[in-house]
């Protein structure tokens, strides 16, 4: 008997990823009160789960940039920022500059990782390159080195700049399952900006 392969679980990452970006934005941008924290901190928790699994999948199948990324995204986007969504919300005098100092290895981590994108999807690095622009500004803004309202406008940066990465998110994980399903492409999805020599 023949052994089936296991289908692509990148959509469902990118749908995770979409969730905490879109649900940041809202955060960062004012558009939701600090009293959602909680719920936001389910939502990512439960995107872990997802990423975790694409993870294991992604690994598993050899594919070594999205596999790694997708797994260092669960742990620390997902689930260490959800637990501290609990945390920030139903303790005080917590020192919160510990954040901006695990977010700048995480920004060094996604500048440095980003050249492994560039053979990749045109769409998925260009979520990456946006990535490169909203998590420096977390970094500056939880590092709480300028003025509140200084901070706040690094916040808002990385809000917008998170939606953008939804957006495309959610497009990017729509064409790979639809255009997997039908065998051709439905939604456009653009090759790789990498030509090789």
């Amino acid at each position: 008997m023949e052994k089936k392969e296991w289908a692509n679980p990148t959509p469902a990452g990118l749908v995770a990823l979409a969730v905490a970006c879109f649900c940041f934005f809202a955060l960062l941008c004012g558009m939701v009160e600090k009293s959602a924290m909680p719920l936001l901190g389910c939502f990512l928790i439960g995107g872990f789960v997802i990423q975790f699994v694409v993870a294991m999948l992604d690994l598993k199948s050899g594919n070594a940039s999205g596999g790694n990324t997708f797994l260092y995204f669960s742990a620390y986007f997902m689930l260490v920022s959800g637990a501290e969504m609990f945390l920030k919300y139903y303790s005080t005098g917590l020192d919160t500059r510990i954040d901006g100092w695990a977010w700048m290895v995480l920004m060094l981590v996604v500048a440095l990782w980003t050249p492994a994108f560039y053979k990749g999807p045109a769409l998925l690095f260009l979520i990456v390159l946006v990535l490169n622009v909203a998590v420096p500004c977390i970094v500056v803004s939880d590092l709480k080195i300028f003025a509140p309202e200084i901070s706040q406008i690094f916040a808002t940066v990385a809000g917008w700049a998170l939606l953008v990465c939804g957006i495309m998110g959610i497009y990017l994980s729509a064409a790979l399952l639809v255009n997997a399903t039908y065998g051709r492409e439905v939604f456009k999805n653009p090759k790789s900006f990498y030509k090789g020599k």
